[in-house]
C-alpha cells in the first residue's frame, strides 16, 4: 500500500546542500518514490539555491501567513523539481531576511530562522490541505516539527504521524526561551522542562533535538553502530538520557548512496567509465586527475581525502596521512572546505603555500561537486580518518568507483567497512582498511597496509577493489526499513 511523505528538511540535494543531510533527503525520497510512494520535500527558498538545478519553479501560494510573534509573516511558497523530486520552498518576506543570505547556517539567529522554517512547513501543510501518511522531519533543524505539531496543528493535522532522523547529534540547535514566544508555543515552564525541550546544559535553554526526539513517534539515525554509540557511549553529545527513555522508538538505519548520482559506470563527470569488469578504465581517469592538479605522471599510489575541514574529520590525522604518503612514495589529492574554522582553514591555506611546488600532492580547498566526481573515480584510496561520523558516505561512494577506503572504527563505518586483514568477514566481502586509534601510529598501521599492498600485490590489491565495488550501499535496504518503520506508527 502506498505511503504519502513529506519531508521537512533543511537540504535537499542539489537544490540546497551543504553536506551529506542533502544527499540523504534526496536519495531516501528517490527511493521511497521508486517503491510507488507519493514524496514532496519541503525546504527554505535559500538566495544561494542551485537555481540551474531546479525545473519549473513558480510560486503554488502567494499568501502564506505564519503566526509569528504578537503578528504575523507573509509567506509566498516556491513548488519545482530538483532532479525529479517535488519540493516546496518557503520564502518569508520579513525584515529579518531569513533565508536571503549566502550561506544555509552558521548565523547567530539559526535558532530562530529554522524555527519559522518549522512552524511555516506546517502552517503551509494545514492550509494547503495537505495530509501525509508520515511527515519526516531531518536534524536539528526541523525538530520542532514534531513539536509544533502535536501543540499547535494537532487540530488540523491529528492522523499525521511523524519519524524524526538525526543526521548529527553534534550540532542541536540549542538557545532561549525567546524561540517559544516567536513560535507562538510560550508556557516556558511546562516546555523548558528537563523530560520535554529543556536543555540538560544549559539553564533554562532550550533544545529542538531533544523536543523532535521526546514528541517524534519513531526516531532514527543514520547508521546501528552510532545508535548504540548515542544510546551507551559519548555519541549522543548530552541526549544519551532523554534516548534511552525513548529507547522502544529509537533505531539505527544505514544511509544509502544514491546510485544515479554516483556511478563510476554512466558518471557525466568522469571521462572514462568502467565496472566491476572493466576497472581498468579507471587509470584514465587517475590520469586526468593528475592533469587536472598539475600532478606528475608516476607509477605510483593516490590516496585522496574529500570532506570538511572540521575537527569532526580527524584533521590532524589527516594532516599526518598526507606527509606519511608522501614519504612512503604516493601522491596525495585533498579537496574539502574550512570556512566555519578560523585556525584550521588557516593551518590548510599554510599547508597549500608550503606544497605548493609538490609535484606530487594538491590540496583544493573548498568543495566542487563535478571535482569530487574526478577524485573518487581517479584516486587508489580514500582517508577517513574521523573522530567520530554518524554514517560515513564518502566511504560507501568511493567504494562505488573502486576506491578502497581506510577510515577509522566509529559511527557508520564500523557497519560497512570491514578490514581486508583483520575481519572475520569472508574474503569477498572485505572491502578496506581499518584503525581505531587517534594517533599517528594508527594511521600509519591501516594506511601502510593499503600502500604496501598497492606497491607489492597489485593483483589482490584489484581484488580488494573489486569487492568495494560489488558492495550494495544503495538505498534498496534503507528504503525498505523506513517503509516498514512507517507502517509500523501508522498501525500502531
Amino acid at each position: 500500500m502506498s505511503v504519502y511523505i513529506v519531508m521537512v528538511a533543511a537540504e535537499c540535494a542539489p537544490a540546497a546542500k551543504s553536506g551529506g543531510l542533502g544527499d540523504v533527503v534526496a536519495g531516501l525520497s528517490r527511493e521511497l518514490e521508486i517503491r510507488g510512494n507519493a514524496v514532496e520535500v519541503i525546504l527554505p527558498k535559500y538566495s544561494g539555491l542551485h537555481y540551474s538545478e531546479i525545473w519549473g519553479l513558480a510560486p503554488s501560494h502567494e499568501d502564506l501567513w505564519v503566526p509569528w510573534y504578537a503578528g504575523a509573516v507573509r509567506c509566498t511558497v516556491w513548488f519545482g523539481y530538483a532532479n525529479g523530486r517535488k519540493c516546496f520552498f518557503i520564502e518569508p518576506h520579513s525584515a529579518a531576511n531569513l533565508f536571503g543570505r549566502e550561506r544555509l547556517y552558521g548565523y547567530a539567529d539559526d535558532a530562530e530562522r529554522f524555527a519559522f522554517f518549522s512552524k511555516a512547513a506546517l502552517e503551509f501543510m494545514g492550509q494547503a490541505g495537505k495530509r501525509p501518511d508520515i511527515v519526516h522531519c531531518h536534524d536539528w533543524q526541523a525538530g520542532l516539527v514534531p513539536v509544533l505539531l502535536r501543540e499547535q496543528y494537532g487540530a488540523v493535522l491529528a492522523e499525521q504521524k511523524i519519524c524524526y532522523t538525526i543526521h548529527n547529534f553534534r550540532h542541536q540547535g540549542t538557545s532561549d526561551e525567546h524561540v517559544l514566544w516567536a513560535t507562538q508555543l510560550g508556557r516556558p515552564d511546562h516546555f523548558l522542562d528537563a523530560d520535554r525541550l529543556g536543555d540538560d546544559f544549559r539553564y533554562r535553554g532550550l533544545n529542538p533535538m531533544k523536543g523532535g526526539i521526546v514528541y517524534a513517534d519513531f526516531v532514527t539515525t543514520v547508521s546501528p553502530s552510532h545508535a548504540d554509540e548515542a544510546l551507551y557511549g559519548d555519541g549522543g553529545s548530552g541526549l544519551g538520557r532523554i534516548l534511552k527513555e525513548h529507547q522502544a522508538k529509537f533505531r539505527g538505519v544505514l544511509n544509502g548512496v544514491d546510485y544515479e548520482v554516483w556511478n563510476p559506470e554512466s558518471d557525466p563527470l568522469v571521462p572514462a567509465r568502467y565496472s566491476a569488469g572493466t576497472a581498468e578504465r579507471k587509470q584514465a581517469d587517475k590520469e586526468a586527475l593528475r592533469d587536472r592538479f598539475w600532478l606528475r605522471k608516476t607509477r605510483s599510489p593516490l590516496v585522496a581525502y574529500i570532506g570538511r575541514l572540521d575537527e569532526q574529520k580527524g584533521m590532524h590525522l589527516v594532516h599526518h596521512a598526507l606527509f606519511y604518503t608522501l614519504d612512503l612514495g604516493g601522491q596525495f589529492v585533498l579537496m574539502g572546505d574550512a570556512h566555519h574554522h578560523d585556525r584550521i582553514n588557516g593551518h590548510f591555506w599554510h599547508l597549500k603555500d608550503y606544497l605548493n611546488d609538490n609535484p606530487d600532492c594538491h590540496l583544493e580547498l573548498g568543495y566542487r561537486e563535478e571535482l569530487a566526481h574526478l577524485i573518487y573515480a581517479g584516486a587508489d584510496l580514500l582517508i577517513v580518518p574521523s573522530m567520530f561520523e554518524p554514517c560515513g558516505l564518502a566511504p560507501l561512494i568511493a567504494m562505488r568507483y573502486g576506491t578502497v577506503p581506510v577510515v577509522r572504527a566509529t559511527g557508520g563505518m564500523i557497519d560497512t567497512v570491514f578490514d581486508r586483514d583483520y575481519s572475520g568477514r569472508p574474503p569477498a566481502e572485505r572491502n578496506g582498511y581499518v584503525f581505531h586509534h587517534t594517533d599517528n601510529r594508527a594511521v600509519e598501521s591501516a594506511l601502510g597496509r593499503a600502500l604496501r599492498l598497492w606497491s607489492a600485490r597489485p593483483p589482490e590489491f584489484r581484488e580488494l577493489a573489486a569487492n568495494c565495488m560489488r558492495a550494495d550501499y544503495s538505498w534498496a535496504r534503507p528504503g525498505a526499513e523506513y517503509l516498514d518503520i512507517y507502517r509500523g506508527i501508522r498501525h500502531a
